[in-house]
């Protein structure tokens, strides 16, 4: 089950960072099909946060058709988010650490290792489009 956590500096709402952790969640397989999200309650508990802002972001999670609410039972995974495997997103995220150990060994600290990530991955997307 995901585990929510908060950013309140952060300048984004409260929902939407609900809404962004399942999404996050869904691309990397850590929530499935199935799975059964914390109640309202649990996360209201646990975040000290307003129930209407987790009943937000469930409607809005189920506005996109991702989670369906079933009386009496909970909020559930309809569907999931990115096409790879978790064994893809496994073999995929170890190459990834590898190239950021390589990049840190050439000198480039976490900040210079985002922007090169970034500009890569938006010029990659730029010959999609192309």
């Amino acid at each position: 089950m995901i585990e929510f956590h908060l950013d309140r500096g952060s300048g984004v709402s409260t929902y939407l960072q609900l809404v962004h952790q399942v999404k996050h969640a869904l691309r990397l397989g850590a929530l499935r099909p199935g799975d059964q999200l914390p109640t309202a309650r649990e996360v209201v508990e646990s975040l000290a946060i307003n129930p209407n802002t987790v009943l937000k972001a469930y409607r809005e999670l189920e506005r996109e058709g991702l989670v369906e609410g079933r009386p009496g039972q909970g909020t559930f995974v309809r569907r999931t988010l990115g096409g790879a495997t978790l064994a893809e997103h496994t073999r995929l995220r170890r190459g990834l650490e590898q190239w950021v150990r390589q990049a840190r060994g050439a000198g480039l600290d976490q900040d210079d290792v985002a922007a090169l990530f970034t500009a890569v991955t938006t010029d990659l997307a730029k010959e999609d489009i192309a």
